[in-house]
């Protein structure tokens, strides 16, 4: 058997597990578009706001729903997996057999980053079905920011599951990104009305130049090689850094 059939059934049997896993399905998946619905529902978020440009903040939160599934899936789903079948001697086992550890860590990353624009997905439809949020009108700068926001989150859950001895561990520590990447993110507030001192500095991290992008492609403008830069930037700067740290045993 080739290596490309032996990755292959690496691939099938990683998106198995994530399928049998009730919490991946809920928070990756089906949670960002549930408190979209949840949010959209108080009457206040779907008057319009000038502070955010004439926006009803339904329409503001849905790059933030679409982000919310990559953090989880990035920075809780992945980094305890991949730590977990360290801490066990999966890894370990596998570097004896014709499939190779890095095998999983690419599968790991497919099923992840797939299940995250799958969330994206999800999100979108709820926000135009339930509420009538316009659908991206630069659908090809939308996707762009989107896989570079993938790119960044992944990049970021290798350093955390490179980091981490346990999956206890990796756990608490890819809590305490989250929080701060959801703050980026424009959770708790979206990035267009935060403060301007706090919308610089988020528009430095990965999360906040994406949600600035994905708000550019959805009202049908070009994102900016600003705002799609510095998610690449980290993305190469985190991967050479897990790449330096992560160990197989």
């Amino acid at each position: 058997m080739t290596a490309a059939v032996f990755n292959t059934a690496v691939l099938r049997t990683e998106i198995r597990l994530f399928r049998r896993e009730p919490g991946h399905l809920f928070w990756i998946l089906l949670f960002p578009a549930l408190l979209l619905a949840v949010l959209g529902a108080v009457p206040f978020f779907r008057t319009p706001d000038p502070a955010l440009g004439g926006l009803r903040p339904v329409d503001a939160y849905v790059p933030v729903a679409v982000l919310l599934g990559l953090i989880l899936g990035g920075l809780q789903g992945m980094p305890q997996t991949l730590t977990g079948y360290r801490e066990r001697g999966i890894l370990r086992r596998m570097s004896t057999t014709p499939v190779r550890p890095s095998a999983l860590l690419t599968a790991q990353m497919l099923v992840f980053g797939g299940a995250a624009l799958l969330s994206a997905l999800i999100a979108l439809t709820t926000g135009r079905l339930v509420y009538g949020v316009r659908l991206p009108r630069h659908p090809f700068g939308y996707l762009l920011a989107l896989l570079t926001a993938v790119l960044a989150v992944l990049a970021l859950g290798a350093v955390i599951s490179a980091l981490s001895r346990t999956a206890r561990i990796a756990g608490a520590v890819g809590s305490a990104v989250t929080f701060p990447a959801m703050f980026c993110a424009g959770v708790w507030l979206p990035v267009q009305a935060m403060p301007d001192p706090w919308a610089r500095i988020a528009g430095w991290t990965p999360f906040g130049a994406a949600a600035r992008a994905l708000d550019a492609a959805a009202a049908g403008d070009w994102p900016g090689w600003d705002h799609l830069g510095v998610p690449v930037v980290w993305t190469v700067v985190l991967t050479a850094a897990a790449s330096r740290w992560f160990r197989w045993e």
